[in-house]
């Protein structure tokens, strides 16, 4: 079993991509929070292969319909941005969010029985409603550090798995039902896109003020939250109670 570990005490830059102050404070400012996913029960059965396609197929599903909603907000944080560069890059997460993540759910829809109707017609669970909306609300009513904090958590803790169970397994075996998920979150050029967001998450929070940065934090420490809340749902399938 590939053993992984909520290492508090990792320096934050011995990542393959660089860390800037005000992620670093947003990390702080998690505690405990911050690494709570990678000891999730649904995560340690990913890792290990004995996650029952039940599990997978009920997460899969609820995450393609979270990456619409993180297509979303990226798209409305675009429009806020008064610089083109940083205008297109959101506009590309947005994308990329939809189709090369979409790819990736679509090949386990085939094998696992399900397919873009049967997304549709889906019913949330009530925590990724309520991450959803988190998100979409901060895009909408936030400043700019505030509506990329609350994106931020999303793409570096998977990006963070990816990279941990790559030390923790090596290689990823043929044999491995997940490993198409597992190859894709420990792409090397994932860190360049960590790179791109943790940048522009910095230069937003020095042009913003003290009240801004300590709703950014929040942000991200809620998402952060949501983040193990997900896995959380799909482990229990989660049910709305009435």
């Amino acid at each position: 079993m590939a053993t992984l570990t909520a290492d508090l005490t990792e320096p934050l830059d011995t990542r393959a991509f660089d860390v800037p102050p005000f992620a670093h404070a947003c990390v702080e400012a998690a505690g405990d929070a911050w690494g709570a996913s990678f000891d999730h029960p649904f995560v340690h059965a990913l890792a290990d292969g004995s996650l029952d396609a039940e599990r997978f197929t009920f997460y899969q599903m609820q995450d393609a319909r979270y990456l619409e909603a993180f297509a979303d907000a990226s798209a409305l944080i675009s429009t806020r941005c008064p610089d083109p560069d940083d205008k297109l890059w959101f506009i590309d997460a947005a994308r990329l969010a939809l189709v090369v993540e979409g790819e990736l759910h679509a090949g386990y829809g085939e094998q696992l029985g399900y397919d873009a109707e049967a997304i549709r017609a889906l019913t949330l669970t009530p925590n990724n409603r309520a991450y959803q909306n988190h998100m979409i609300s901060t895009a909408e009513r936030g400043t700019l550090v505030e509506a990329t904090a609350a994106l931020t958590p999303c793409p570096w803790l998977y990006v963070e798995l990816g990279q941990r169970l790559e030390r923790a397994m090596g290689e990823v075996p043929d044999d491995h039902p997940y490993a198409e998920w597992l190859a894709m979150y420990r792409d090397p050029e994932f860190n360049e896109y960590m790179d791109n967001l943790l940048e522009r998450l910095q230069r937003f929070a020095e042009a913003a003020d003290d009240a801004a940065r300590a709703r950014a934090r929040e942000a991200f420490v809620v998402s952060l939250r949501y983040e193990w809340m997900f896995w959380e749902q799909a482990w229990t399938q989660q049910e709305w109670p009435v």
